[in-house]
């Protein structure tokens, strides 16, 4: 790109674009954009901007040391701050000892993503706890007053008591509104290693049923996607293939390069088809098909794997295979 094409992008986009002496601590350039975004007349953007950089040059010193000595560990920083009124995420880059580079971005649509993430959150966590602490007291009040109970009986009661706990604890991890709220979240050192995490989740589920096979495909080495996030959809489909197939039938844990781009999971069995007036409803809240006679579950399983893949902007979709079975398959739209 030459250079007025460049000055077109700086000019044109809709980040700040900002470049500082690290010498005399003054600003040398601040893109255009600076006054749209913050409504500035264009002859008083520098010094607007320049009055707003005491924080960079409080910090400037120390890191120019630190660059000097070899260490890179504060070289780009990020940081988020209020500008003019805007929420904004500020980056900045040391390119050598004697220029400090980088950009405003605008965060408010991110805040109000965020915001609306936590209100789910808190949600989906109220629609748990609800009908655990009710099943919780109930069994509580069991153990104490059924003095008649025989030990077969008693230890149900414990075996019920225990798996509340379980699901409790689950609730507190994965779904707490700051928790659900930050899968997604853009963070560099957020991701997983797609063929690592199928083995992980594989090896659980193979207590189970042994016949679990992971194929790691074209898959890439790292995906940014958030680790507990993914690692639980996981568990969620590969619970549903072991409960919904006959013993022995094998399942196949697959990941790979999607064909429109992006990376894709998926968990395929050999087990009985879902009718297809139910798939439209699989990932309903509380929705069981009519497999689900006789087999223990809520019902909101593959619904809290769907929500936690759209929050990374994803999508979870089934279909029938055409000799038998069917395939759950996770898609995330991810640069490979």
């Amino acid at each position: 790109m030459d250079e007025a094409g460049y000055r077109m992008m700086l000019e044109h986009g809709t980040d700040v674009h900002w470049m500082l002496d690290c010498a005399t601590g003054q600003l040398l350039y601040v893109s255009p954009v600076a006054e749209r975004r913050f409504d500035w007349p264009p002859e008083e953007v520098l010094e607007r901007a320049q009055a707003l950089a005491g924080p960079l040059l409080q910090e400037l010193p120390e890191r120019l040391e630190r660059f000097r000595q070899g260490d890179n560990s504060r070289r780009t920083l990020v940081r988020e701050a209020e500008l003019e009124g805007v929420a904004v995420e500020i980056e900045s880059t040391l390119v050598d000892a004697t220029r400090l580079v980088g950009v405003v971005r605008d965060i408010t649509t991110r805040r109000e993503f965020e915001r609306q993430q936590k209100k789910f959150a808190s949600m989906l966590s109220h629609e748990f706890r609800s009908p655990l602490a009710t099943i919780d007291g109930a069994i509580q009040r069991l153990v104490m007053t059924d003095k008649a109970a025989d030990e077969g009986t008693t230890k149900r009661y414990h075996k019920i008591q225990g798996a509340v706990d379980r699901l409790l604890a689950m609730v507190e991890e994965y779904l707490s509104p700051d928790r659900l709220a930050s899968i997604g979240r853009r963070q560099r050192e957020n991701g997983i290693a797609p063929a690592a995490l199928m083995e992980a989740a594989a090896a659980q589920a193979r207590a189970r049923r042994s016949a679990i096979v992971v194929e790691a495909g074209d898959a890439p080495a790292w995906v940014r996607a958030d680790p507990e996030g993914m690692r639980m959809c996981l568990d969620v489909l590969l619970d549903n293939a072991v409960k919904y197939t006959p013993a022995g039938s094998p399942i196949v844990l697959w990941a790979g390069k999607a064909a429109e781009g992006g990376v894709e999971f998926t968990v395929a069995d050999s087990g009985p088809a879902i009718p297809e007036n139910e798939t439209g409803r699989l990932f309903d809240k509380g929705f069981r098909g009519s497999a689900a006679a006789g087999i223990a579950g809520s019902g909101i399983g593959l619904y809290m794997a769907k929500a936690v893949i759209e929050v990374h902007g994803g999508t979870l979709s089934v279909q029938n295979l055409p000799e038998s079975g069917k395939k759950f398959r996770i898609w995330l739209p991810v640069a490979v």
